[in-house]
């Protein structure tokens, strides 16, 4: 697989929970949460869709071969501004990495767009302090 298929993946599969609106190749739009990819046919799983008729649909499975479009309606979380706002506390302890979507912190603590999910203790605790901060003012 190529660096350009791996990273194509890697953007399709970063938005599994998040909503979006797919275009079919027939003209038909479903909007709902992306809840599962086949990273090998692109079929795609969407739970709590709506429909272009306003249906409301508890979930709808296309396979890729119909898929014309995934559009992203959530803006993404920014996680280079969580980055620089932890680097403020925790000077030279903070290492990002964008690609694979988590920070590091002291090398023991991880923070994603979700808040923490590696890592105890008193650090860990300040850390997700930080993060619920950052994600009230981004909400604001």
């Amino acid at each position: 697989m190529s660096i350009a298929q791996r990273k194509f993946f890697t953007e399709v599969a970063g938005l599994v929970d998040s909503s979006v609106v797919v275009v079919t190749t027939t003209g038909k739009t479903y909007g709902g949460t992306l809840v599962g990819v086949n990273p090998d046919s692109l079929s795609l799983c969407l739970a709590d869709v709506k429909d272009e008729k306003g249906n409301v649909l508890h979930r709808v499975f296309l396979n890729g071969s119909v898929v014309a479009e995934i559009l992203s309606v959530e803006k993404p979380f920014d996680l280079k501004a969580l980055s620089e706002r932890l680097e403020k506390v925790f000077p030279t302890m903070v290492r990002l990495y964008e690609d694979n979507g988590f920070i590091w912190v002291m090398d023991k603590v991880k923070v994603t767009e979700k808040g923490v999910v590696d890592g105890s203790g008193p650090a860990a605790e300040r850390v997700q302090s930080v993060y619920e901060h950052f994600i009230r003012e981004v909400k604001g």
